[in-house]
């Protein structure tokens, strides 16, 4: 039997067939090794252990923050035999495995968005309260989504929700819940507020929460947003750069809208108070009334006890200066002929008539 003879290229073919049917995706775990990025776009690093190391290459947008050698890592991806580079495998997905890397990957993305302002607390908004439609993004079978909806509806209720529906773990759930963000935000009515939400569990089940794509979705979104996960140890970098934080699903609902129990009581409250008030008034009113009709009735005796003493002294003076008392004294008006008061004795000629007025009468006289 002939053996077959392939030249460089048709053998690097026929072993991508190969490789394509058997293994059309792998995930490898490993100690990240070798880590670079070339042009601001392409990302080179190889996964390692005690024994062997293997190739990747990928793009830095398949990143979910940056990376450093020493991390443990867990890669999907697609095994390829490259005419000129060799082998290697093409990146799909990468994700740090393990408390540790976990922890250390999203510290180096929390200090690279600090670095960046974005967990400032002047980008904070404030929340609308209570809301009237809110945006929830989270899983349907999910605990935190029942919990979050009976505690809202049971606390106010009336307020319009339009789920997401989500996972909120695992590879697929970074693009979910980034396309979520931006599903709400391209509303021509949006909602007013985002929840984001699920439940607790552990470093790496939390892990879609610390990752770049999601924490720079929710520090672009236009609504604004409020996290909620049930844990209370370390704040993922969503927390941190919500508008607000929400250390539960059921806290989340106790912070979006008051307790209809706690406000009907509130309104009874403030109802006695302004009758109380009222009644305070009313009260203070009549008072006032009765101790002004007493300055009034004092007041208004006095001002007539004082008018009488002024009329009786403006009598006494008219009673004075009345010409009849005048008269009464032994006095007498006199005038001349033609009516004239005299009052000087250059007044009167010999033969003069002269009309004389005294107390009880009158009488003419010759001069």
């Amino acid at each position: 039997m002939q053996e077959l003879v392939f030249s460089p290229s048709d053998f690097v073919a026929v072993l991508n067939q190969t490789l394509e049917s058997a293994y059309p995706g792998v995930m490898i775990q490993g100690e990240l090794a070798n880590f670079r990025v070339s042009k601001n776009k392409w990302v080179y690093f190889d996964l390692k252990d005690e024994y062997s190391s293997v190739k990747f290459f990928g793009t830095i947008y398949q990143l979910t923050g940056p990376l450093e050698d020493g991390l443990m890592l867990q890669v999907r991806g697609i095994p390829r035999l490259h005419q000129a580079y060799g082998f290697s495998i093409n990146v799909q997905s990468i994700r740090p495995v393990g408390e540790g890397s976990l922890r250390k990957a999203a510290a180096l993305l929390e200090a690279k968005l600090t670095a960046e302002g974005l967990f400032e607390s002047y980008r904070k908004r404030a929340l609308p309260y209570p809301p009237e439609c809110i945006g929830l993004i989270a899983s349907s079978e999910s605990a935190a989504y029942h919990d979050f909806i009976k505690i809202l509806n049971s606390r106010w209720g009336g307020v319009m929700i339009e789920l997401a529906d989500v996972q909120v773990q695992g590879d697929a759930a970074i693009g979910q819940i980034v396309r979520a963000i931006d599903y709400f935000n391209q509303h021509a009515k949006m909602p007013e507020i985002l929840v984001i939400t699920r439940g607790g569990g552990s470093t790496e089940d939390l892990a879609v929460f610390s990752t770049e794509q999601v924490t720079r979705a929710i520090a672009g979104s236009r609504v604004p947003t409020m996290v909620a996960i049930g844990h209370e140890v370390d704040l993922s970098l969503a927390e941190l750069v919500a508008d607000r934080r929400a250390s539960t699903p059921s806290n989340a609902a106790e912070l979006l809208v008051p307790d209809k129990k706690h406000e009907r009581q509130r309104v009874i409250t403030q109802q006695r108070s302004l009758d109380d008030y009222l009644s305070y008034l009313m009260k203070n009113a009549r008072e006032a009334v009765k101790n002004y009709q007493k300055e009034l009735q004092v007041g208004w005796k006095e001002y007539i006890t004082n008018a009488k003493r002024t009329l009786s002294l403006h009598r006494q003076v008219l009673a004075v200066l009345d010409p009849d008392t005048v008269l009464k004294r032994g006095y007498a008006i006199v005038r001349s002929s033609n009516g004239v008061v005299l009052r000087s004795i250059k007044q009167v000629e010999a033969g003069d008539t002269l009309n004389v007025v005294i107390s009880d009468g009158s009488f003419e006289a010759r001069v």
